[in-house]
């Protein structure tokens, strides 16, 4: 069961009228005509902005450090992990091959530049040592992987390691990849890692290591600051890139480009797409409180109510919104403990009965059970105020 709580929104969020937004297959622009699957959507409602072939199961190279940054974030978020945070390089985590940065075995670098590794110079040895460090192996942190894709509901991906190289059974779709990327984008520090266009590594020793991003969409596409590269011969030329403008973020995933020429232009394409056809409204930012609630039994009465993820409805240019409504469906009957981050409702705007937006709501600080005395107390008050 849960509370209902509608209101309709601010007048500064009342604009004119609402169109009905034209589906991806609708679109008639001729964009990734060179490439095996591709898919543009913006980053606060997931509305497909365009698709193609974009539930086909490929290989992602490189961009499977998508989920494994996703997960380091995570870790981040929940305090599990820190970023200053020594990691020490393993033997296998030193024997990677491919894009590294070099790691020797024993080696100690902070969670900050193992991140940069990973994000920039798109380091295999990096994105092993850092699965280690949060899982104890990387066979248990592939399963955290898995785990995730099955929590965020993608039928159509399949992890096998860390980072991408080439492996039997390691698989993705484009539109799978833009939704781990909107999950990922979540974490705003990510971009200060991904947006990175060169920088160095152990600056301060006689192995001074020079990192430049293999997204060079970072340095030449204004706006962009990130996400993700990929290639090995099977994959062909990958590449997911995000972009924000106006404050409106959209993401594009391109899979089996044939240069790298191509994936850059046709992303290119896409981006451009999307900002001069499309914008956004904005409502909320991620960790906006909508309500304080009751809680039962708890160390403190009620709890606040705080948005997940940014909240902001998508429409063509020039087309502008009226008469939405806010509905809050809170969990009825909330009894302590209450962990922060716990999902605990949902925001739904509505217009007309239709569904524009759904967003997860979690609790905004931590509610322990009350001692007995603390409830016994509250007893006595009750009856006291009677």
């Amino acid at each position: 069961m849960r509370k209902v709580l509608s209101s309709l929104l601010s007048g500064c969020l009342v604009l004119s009228l609402l169109a009905p937004m034209a589906s991806a297959e609708e679109s008639k622009a001729k964009l990734a005509e060179k490439a095996s699957s591709a898919i543009v959507i913006e980053r606060d409602t997931g509305e497909v902005i365009f698709d193609k072939n974009s539930q086909e199961k490929l290989p992602p190279a490189s961009m499977t450090k998508i989920m494994t940054m996703l997960l380091i974030m995570e870790a981040i978020d929940k305090g599990a992990l820190a970023y200053d945070d020594m990691v020490r390089t393993s033997e296998y985590a030193a024997s990677m091959g491919g894009s590294q940065v070099f790691l020797e075995p024993g080696e100690e670098m902070s969670v900050t530049d193992m991140l940069k590794s990973i994000a920039v110079a798109s380091a295999n040895d990096a994105s092993v040592a850092m699965a280690e460090h949060i899982a104890g192996t990387e066979e248990e942190f592939i399963a955290m992987m898995n785990a995730k894709t099955e929590e965020l509901g993608l039928k159509n991906t399949n992890f096998v390691n860390t980072n991408g190289l080439p492996a039997e059974n390691h698989y993705t779709t484009a539109y799978d990849l833009a939704v781990i990327s909107k999950e990922l984008l979540k974490y705003e520090d990510i971009t200060k890692f991904t947006g990175i266009y060169e920088d160095y590594l152990r600056e301060d020793t006689d192995d001074k290591f020079w990192l430049v991003n293999t997204n060079k969409l970072v340095k030449f596409y204004p706006g962009v600051d990130g996400l993700k590269t990929g290639f090995t011969r099977e994959a062909m030329y990958c590449l997911t890139a995000t972009a924000e403008k106006n404050g409106m973020r959209i993401i594009t995933v391109i899979m089996g480009a044939p240069t790298p020429k191509e994936r850059n232009a046709q992303i290119t394409s896409m981006l451009d797409y999307a900002f001069s056809q499309y914008q956004t409204h904005k409502l909320y930012d991620r960790d906006h409180i909508l309500a304080d609630v009751e809680v039962n039994k708890g160390d403190k009465d009620t709890i606040p109510v705080v948005t997940s993820e940014s909240v902001s409805i998508l429409t063509k240019k020039g087309v502008k919104v009226d008469d939405v409504v806010e509905r809050l469906e809170i969990d009825a009957n909330l009894n302590a403990p209450i962990k922060q981050g716990e999902v605990i409702g949902k925001l739904f705007i509505e217009r007309e009965g239709e569904i524009l937006s759904e967003t997860e709501l979690i609790a905004g600080n931590d509610v322990y059970e009350a001692s007995w005395w603390k409830l016994f107390k509250r007893v006595i008050a009750k009856f006291g105020a009677a």
